[in-house]
């Protein structure tokens, strides 16, 4: 790739045409880590239970879009210059940026408002990821380290949310799996962005001049061998309450890390939700996963 890149001029001033796409939908399949405390403690099929996790997830979906847009409507001069963001609405122009930031607004008050059915304390969650996102688009995202964590625990967030909204209890070693899996997820998208954009990278994204391959591939490591320990300690001590079977599912999880360790190790993962959705593999190894861990707690 070259060393430099160049800025595409705005191809439009619609102010709603691409409002769909600037709230990327297809970024709230990572909400769905509000499922994963409830969905461990056997509690989902409880409608109630159902009905407040439901809750949960749209109110992140609201939230989340409305960092989406803000995080655009600051970065839309360097997303001209990127090669595949230069088409998103706002950069491109076909969303006005005034119009994007008087959606956001709209969508906080509405993901609010809907975590508020729940209860205070998941409302206080999701202000809390709002937060965090919004720290992260106006200053973390620049300091090296706290941008790759500000964005684990934009994930890890998604799953206590779950939790608090559905109100069963996590234990240290879920906690310890969600955490350094969604590390792992983070380094792993900072990872393959450095390869993606070679020499360009430190232009497009400032903080990706100070990770070097090999400073992603050792933190890739530790976070894939913690991941590995703390779920078998997990599966193990659900084990003693649950259906042995419970122990099962630790060879599709393991098939699932590994599989997705290995297509970053080929140069994906720039988007995490495009490798997830596009990767048979990786479905297949997390279909066989929920259907023998759901299998044990739920049967």
């Amino acid at each position: 790739m070259a060393n430099t890149v160049q800025t595409r001029a705005p191809t439009g001033h619609g102010g709603g045409g691409g409002l769909v796409a600037a709230l990327r939908p297809r970024q709230w399949l990572k909400n769905i880590l509000v499922l994963a405390a409830p969905g461990a403690a056997g509690v989902l099929s409880e409608v109630s239970t159902a009905a407040s996790v439901v809750c949960a997830f749209g109110a992140l979906c609201l939230v989340s879009s409305a960092g989406y847009l803000v995080n655009d409507v600051l970065d839309r001069e360097v997303d001209r210059r990127h090669p595949t963001k230069c088409h998103r609405p706002i950069a491109s122009g076909a969303l006005h940026h005034r119009v994007a930031l008087l959606m956001a607004g709209v969508l906080v008050a509405a993901g609010l408002s809907v975590a508020l059915i729940v209860g205070w304390e998941t409302a206080a969650l999701v202000a809390a990821y709002g937060t965090v996102t919004l720290s992260y688009s106006t200053v973390l995202k620049h300091i090296e380290l706290l941008d790759i964590l500000a964005v684990s625990l934009g994930f890890l967030l998604r799953m206590v949310t779950g939790a608090v909204g559905a109100d069963v209890p996590m234990s240290d070693w879920f906690l310890v799996v969600a955490a350094f899996g969604s590390l792992f997820m983070v380094v792993g998208k900072r990872h393959a962005e450095r390869r993606e954009l070679g020499d360009a990278a430190a232009e497009l994204r400032s903080t990706l001049a100070a990770y070097s391959p090999a400073f992603t591939e050792q933190l890739l490591t530790v976070c894939l061998g913690v991941i590995l320990l703390s779920y078998f300690l997990w599966a193990f001590e659900t084990a003693t309450m649950e259906p042995l079977a419970v122990r099962l599912s630790i060879l599709p999880f393991v098939y699932v890390v590994l599989r997705y360790r290995l297509q970053l190790d080929r140069g994906l993962g720039s988007a995490p939700e495009d490798l997830v959705l596009g990767d048979r593999g990786l479905q297949v190894g997390g279909l066989i996963w929920a259907v023998v861990f759901g299998a044990a707690v739920y049967l």
